[in-house]
C-alpha cells in the first residue's frame, strides 16, 4: 500500500480538553476518501493538524513516508498538500481567471509582480484556463467571482487549489452552502480530477459522500469511531447510533 498521507498516534489537547485522541489515519495515493462525523467531532481540527495550521501535542504526520509534523503550512504546500476551506477564501471582486492565476503565481513565487502586465504571460494564462476547463467553468473566466452562483464559486476555489499542483487535496465541505440541485456539479468536478491525486473531503452531505468515496473515516469526539468502505460504514451499528442518530436494524 502506497500512502500519500498518514498520521500516527496524533493527539491535541487544550488543557484538560482533548480534541484529537490517538488518531491513526492512512490516505492512499489516488484515494477518494471522506471524513465524516457529527458537529463538534473534530473534523476541521484534524484537517488543521494535517495542514500544519495546528501543532499536535503528540504523534506524527507523514507525507510520502516523510515526517512533516514540524513543517509549516507553506512547506506542506510545497511538499504537495492542498486545501480548501468551509467558507471560500476567494477574492470576490476579482475575475475567476485572476483568482486562479494569482494562486499559480503564489506557487511560482511571482505573486509580488502579479499586477504588472509582464507577469500576465501566455504560459500563466494557459495554465489557469486549463484548470478552469478541467472543472467545466472555462466560460466563466472573465466573470467577477461575486457574480457567480455559490456552487461555481466552490469550483473556482478547487481550481485555485489545483493551481498549487497538489499530490493530496483536502476539501473542507465542498458542498457547504451549495443548493442541492448543484451538488452534482461538485461531484462531476471531483470525478474529473487526476486519478493519481489523493482526495479527502470533509462533508455532511451523505449523498455526496457515498457517491464520491471508496473509503470513509468516521470521527466522533476527536477519536476515530470506524474506517472502511462505504458499505461497511453504512452497516456499522455504531455509526447509526452515534452519527446518524437512528437505531440499527
Amino acid at each position: 500500500m502506497t500512502l500519500a498521507l498518514e498520521t500516527q498516534g496524533l493527539c491535541l489537547s487544550f488543557g484538560a480538553l482533548r480534541v484529537a485522541v490517538d488518531i491513526n489515519f492512512k490516505l492512499e495515493k489516488g484515494a477518494r476518501h471522506a471524513l465524516i462525523g457529527p458537529n463538534g467531532a473534530g473534523k476541521t481540527t484534524f484537517v488543521n493538524l494535517l495542514t500544519g495550521r495546528l501543532k499536535p501535542s503528540a504523534g506524527e504526520v507523514l507525507m510520502d513516508g516523510d515526517v512533516v509534523t514540524h513543517f509549516s503550512q507553506a512547506d506542506r504546500v510545497i511538499k504537495g498538500l492542498g486545501r480548501t476551506f468551509q467558507i471560500n477564501t476567494l477574492f470576490s471582486k476579482m475575475t475567476v481567471l485572476d483568482n486562479v492565476a494569482l494562486g499559480i503565481s503564489e506557487r511560482d513565487h511571482t505573486s509580488q509582480s502579479f499586477w504588472q502586465p509582464a507577469i500576465r504571460n501566455k504560459k500563466l494564462i494557459e495554465e489557469s484556463y486549463s484548470f478552469l476547463e478541467l472543472l467545466g467553468i472555462k466560460n466563466d473566466a472573465s466573470l467577477v467571482v461575486k457574480d457567480l452562483p455559490y456552487g461555481k464559486q466552490r469550483l473556482v476555489e478547487i481550481a485555485v487549489a489545483l493551481g498549487l499542483k497538489p499530490k493530496v487535496l483536502l476539501l473542507d465541505e465542498p458542498a457547504a452552502g451549495v443548493p442541492s440541485m448543484e451538488t452534482d456539479k461538485i461531484l462531476q468536478a471531483l470525478d474529473s480530477l487526476p486519478k493519481d491525486m489523493a482526495i479527502m473531503i470533509i462533508e455532511h452531505d451523505m449523498d455526496l459522500v457515498f457517491k464520491f468515496a471508496n473509503q470513509i473515516t468516521v470521527l466522533v469526539q476527536g477519536e476515530v469511531l470506524c474506517q472502511g468502505s462505504p458499505s461497511e460504514v453504512a452497516n456499522d451499528k455504531r455509526v447509526h447510533q452515534v452519527y446518524l442518530g437512528e437505531p440499527h436494524v
